[in-house]
């Protein structure tokens, strides 16, 4: 019998389960890149579109695992020495976590760990995990690459309109009665004919760039790895062998590379300096991308016209982070990726995963980053361990 540990976020402050505004999710059948869905064996435990990515959702979980002899323990407490994350995890076999909701997998967490063999990123971003830490004492570290990509990327040019087109702020006028006209348009303009670039163009960036194609902006990128001429003619997309090139001529920037130590605040007083006065920034990757105070100050001078971020650090952020009441800003909590089709996938994703664990088969490579001691799979070409 196996001890699964599962943090997932609260369940809606209104009550679980909530009342849906659809009956159902579109059933998605692969990826752009030709990678098919999530396959589990036998039933799902929820209904494609019930929310399953809270507390009382499991994940859908729950009678997969009792039914096959096994523990499930699902939480949202997880910071802090006594919280209930940590009281289980000494003797726990499995954890499962989310990007939105993370279980920081640290060093010293590992090290307590001692029985630890899987940890599971319900969704796509294991930086939560200590990889090196994971590696050392042979923990499984896999993800549901893919599952939620496209969400992710949509949520992105939603961002981009809402704040070219002073969406926020006008919406605002209305809900309090008014018809400010001038006030909205003030800071109103059209994405045509701007230069939107994406610093890493994996699966969520190229995703974001064939979105934006269509809004008749000028495409720019970077990305260690360059794109082939024939994406590149597809998109009349320029690339940039730094990003501190894309930033000079871009008037929108989004944020998709991984989090390392060599890129974390990547952006900050000095980029800033580098990028055209009146830029926006994207960021759903990860909030320690950014300098924290070194956003706000461009906001405040200027250089900034708008910041929309899907992302924080730490998650959940504390009620004074200053990101929640800066100008211009369309912060969200991390919900970009956990839409209900998104829960549709990366849930079948991680039952998926559990029972190729289980039954001793080979998790798909498209869903490892640390195996047998080392990057594996996707965490090869994604991650590094120094």
């Amino acid at each position: 019998m196996a001890k699964v540990l599962c943090v997932l976020y609260p369940d809606p402050v209104t009550g679980y389960p909530p009342k849906y505004a659809r009956n159902n999710v579109p059933d998605i059948k692969g990826y752009p890149n030709g990678q098919t869905v999530p396959s589990p064996e036998g039933p799902l435990g929820f209904k494609p579109g019930e929310l399953v990515g809270c507390v009382s959702g499991e994940l859908g979980l729950r009678k997969y695992l009792e039914s096959h002899g096994h523990e499930l323990v699902v939480t949202s407490d997880k910071d802090g020495a006594d919280s209930t994350f940590d009281r289980h995890l000494p003797d726990a076999d499995i954890v499962i976590s989310q990007p939105f909701w993370p279980a920081y997998l640290t060093a010293e967490r590992l090290a307590k760990a001692k029985k630890l063999k899987l940890a599971l990123t319900a969704g796509i971003g294991s930086d939560h995990v200590d990889l090196k830490a994971a590696a050392k004492h042979g923990v499984t570290v896999a993800e549901v690459t893919f599952s939620n990509s496209i969400s992710v990327a949509e949520h992105v040019v939603m961002m981009t309109l809402s704040l070219v087109r002073n969406y926020l702020p006008s919406h605002q006028y209305a809900a309090n009665g008014g018809w400010n006209i001038a006030d909205c348009v003030s800071r109103s303009y059209d994405v045509e004919g701007m230069h939107f670039g994406t610093i890493a163009a994996g699966r969520i960036g190229l995703a974001v760039l064939r979105r934006m194609k269509p809004f008749d902006v000028h495409l720019h990128y970077y990305d260690p790895h360059r794109l082939s001429p024939e994406i590149e003619k597809e998109l009349n997309a320029t690339y940039h062998e730094t990003p501190m090139s894309l930033v000079k001529v871009c008037d929108v920037v989004n944020l998709q590379m991984p989090l390392y130590p060599s890129t974390e605040h990547m952006f900050d007083d000095k980029m800033f300096d580098l990028m055209k006065r009146g830029s926006y920034l994207i960021n759903t990757a990860r909030g320690k991308l950014c300098d924290r105070d070194a956003v706000v100050r461009a906001l405040e001078s200027g250089k900034l016209a708008g910041y929309a971020g899907d992302v924080w650090y730490p998650q959940p952020a504390p009620v004074d982070h200053p990101w929640r009441r800066m100008p211009y800003e369309g912060m969200t909590p991390h919900i970009s990726g956990t839409s209900l089709s998104a829960q549709y996938r990366y849930a079948s994703g991680t039952l998926e995963i559990l029972q190729c664990f289980f039954d001793k088969r080979p998790i798909r490579s498209e869903y490892l980053i640390v195996d047998g001691g080392n990057l594996a799979g996707t965490g090869a070409g994604s991650y590094k361990l120094d």
